[in-house]
């Protein structure tokens, strides 16, 4: 295991030579820890497994794997993971590994058949987990090595320089749980439940007892979009009924309640309150391990240590991460367990949650000790109303300043899977308008970036899949992608097929990641731009000892000329009449100074963005 240290210390023996001190170290509250061969900031690429390698073009709606395809983790080759690689990836993100309900036979193998009366989609949703000690059987060439092919994928992905994050889905588990894969000794959810309660402090589940369950109905949904299959028959076996996934409490929930998966008690009583002891308000100041201490000789409920025992089982197998799906359902102090006995196991283990309420963003990062969270409420939220034309570009500032304080553990993204692709017509309509997005969301600030298999070469999600609706790629039925697939080549993933807007696409935004490794960019600090001339430009300066990077980023479909007016700080170390020298597109200008600042004007094209530096401090 590599020695963990934090950023600021990295960047301090890094730029000696660039006058850093102890004076200019970037002030609480510190980034996220790395290994101490990493100057780089975090890029996880998630990546639809199931998706990822399929070349079948077929893409027929409610289509079975037979007729759409499906991709296997032998799928990530060597041109694969290094195509990733160019991308600036440091985590690879493979959304849909672990075992979930399906709509598929795999009798043979001893796995139960799941019923398609709570299975979203025909090939299942990644969040509806069936089995968490096994992968999907769909994922493998040779299904009886499922475990040894992803197991094979890890270490090529290691061979690549990347590192491996998985999904963890504590809140909730497929309504058909049935665990083939798990260890000696290890019961399956629900297993020891005293099914005559509603609530038991060590149950798994929640109960409504004495009601069976009754699949949901709607005139507007059919099972399987109609098709014929032995089990769509409106009926499935369960006596009592659990709460759904989102907390549901009837026993016939409604269509649009996660009907699929039930939740998950981790001792929080029906009326809301905690039967565990609470974490006292100090700990927020104190590490994982402390946290760790904490938890240790107190009385926790079983699913607390259900879930410690998966995550560790997984490590063991050499993830490096976990991907966490609504955590903020899941009380804080279950995340003080979880993260800190993760972290006691791999220090530099990447943890990022899945969290939209503004309010509970510092307790997940300070109490529930993760590394990151979505900043999606604020950021992206933001972002996307900018690109749509419906705020003014400098309106970004207002959103970044509301987590000024945790900004290095706020994930940035523009697509995932459950957004709209940027060229849906929903959102863009035209891939390139994420271009000048792309700038500011990845050289902002410190947070890592996201980025979603397809997103580089303009996919749009227009694909009728199945279940659910167009603009998103599918996560639940069986499909081509396009786009990915026109630089996938047939498993070459050489882009030969690739347009040549799409190329030239995907060419930006490895330009955009490759400024990744200059030291400002991991660290430095970031103060607003005034820009003059256009409300669609937004500008930005990054600065950390003597490297200074000024960004400007034009929304507009349309050119625009700015001037930017730099005050006696945001001048830096530039002398009179600097030179800016652009290190992402052609752009060249010259700092005039004067008594009270300084000034530059710039013509910016539609969608593009100019990342100026004086050339000295960067050779």
């Amino acid at each position: 295991m590599k020695k963990s240290v934090y950023l600021p210390a990295i960047l301090c023996s890094a730029l000696i030579a660039m006058g850093c001190s102890e004076s200019n170290k970037p002030e609480q509250p510190q980034a996220p820890a790395q290994t101490q061969n990493e100057l780089t900031k975090p890029v996880v690429y998630q990546v639809f497994t199931r998706l990822f390698g399929n070349t079948n073009t077929s893409n027929m709606s409610w289509g079975t794997k037979e007729q759409n395809g499906v991709g296997k983790f032998a799928d990530f080759n060597d041109a694969a993971l290094k195509g990733i690689k160019e991308l600036g990836t440091t985590h690879v993100w493979y959304t849909g590994v672990l075992h979930h309900a399906l709509v598929g036979d795999y009798t043979d193998y001893g796995i139960s058949q799941d019923d398609p009366d709570v299975v979203k989609g025909r090939a299942g949703s990644p969040y509806a987990i069936k089995d968490y000690y096994d992968v999907n059987p769909d994922l493998a060439v040779n299904v009886t090595q499922r475990m040894d092919e992803f197991s094979a994928l890890i270490e090529r992905t290691h061979n690549h320089g990347m590192k491996v994050i998985i999904d963890i889905v504590p809140n909730h588990v497929a309504r058909n749980y049935q665990s083939l894969g798990k260890p000696k000794g290890v019961k399956d959810f629900g297993a020891q439940d005293d099914t005559t309660k509603a609530y038991d402090k060590n149950n798994n589940f929640y109960y409504v007892p004495g009601q069976s369950f009754q699949v949901p109905t709607s005139p507007e949904y059919k099972v399987l979009g109609g098709n014929e299959h032995l089990l769509a028959d409106g009926f499935f076996n369960e006596t009592p009924a659990k709460w759904t996934g989102n907390g549901a409490r009837a026993a016939k929930p409604d269509i649009n309640d996660w009907y699929e998966t039930v939740k998950v008690n981790y001792g929080v009583k029906p009326d809301g309150s905690y039967d565990f002891v609470q974490l006292p308000s100090e700990y927020k100041n104190k590490d994982y391990r402390a946290h760790y201490a904490f938890w240790q000789d107190k009385e926790l409920p079983n699913s607390w240590y259900k879930f410690r025992d998966i995550v560790l089982f997984w490590l063991d197998k050499g993830v490096d991460g976990f991907r966490y799906d609504m955590a903020e359902m899941v009380p804080v102090e279950f995340w003080s367990f979880l993260n800190s006995s993760i972290k006691m196991q791999k220090s530099d283990a990447f943890l990022l949650a899945e969290v939209y309420n503004p309010l509970m963003y510092r307790a997940y990062i300070h109490q529930g000790k993760m590394d990151y969270l979505y900043d999606k409420v604020g950021f992206y939220d933001t972002l996307k109303a900018i690109m749509q034309g419906k705020q003014a570009a400098n309106t970004i500032f207002a959103a970044q300043s509301q987590i000024t304080d945790i900004e290095a553990h706020m994930l940035h993204f523009l697509e995932n899977h459950d957004e709209q692709r940027i060229a849906s017509p929903d959102f863009a309509g035209n891939a390139a308008w994420g271009k000048p997005a792309m700038v500011v969301s990845n050289l902002m600030s410190r947070a890592p970036t996201l980025l979603y298999f397809g997103q580089d070469v303009g996919e749009d999600g227009s694909e009728n899949a199945g279940f659910g609706t167009a603009t998103r790629t599918s996560i639940f039925d069986y499909i081509g992608v396009p786009a990915h697939q026109a630089w996938m080549n047939n498993g070459k993933f050489d882009g030969a097929n690739l347009t040549k807007e799409q190329s030239a696409l995907r060419d930006y935004y490895k330009a955009i990641m490759s400024l990744n490794s200059l030291p400002v960019v991991v660290g430095g600090e970031m103060t607003e731009l005034s820009v003059t001339g256009s409300e669609r430009v937004v500008g930005f300066m990054r600065k950390l000892g003597q490297q200074t990077l000024y960004v400007l980023s034009n929304f507009s479909k349309q050119p625009q000329t700015i001037t930017v007016n730099l005050s006696k700080a945001q001048l830096a170390a530039l002398s009179e009449h600097t030179q800016l020298h652009d290190l992402l597109e052609q752009h060249s200008t010259e700092i005039t100074s004067g008594s009270q600042g300084a000034t530059f004007t710039l013509t910016l094209d539609a969608f593009s963005s100019a990342v100026l530096t004086n050339k000295a401090n960067n050779e």
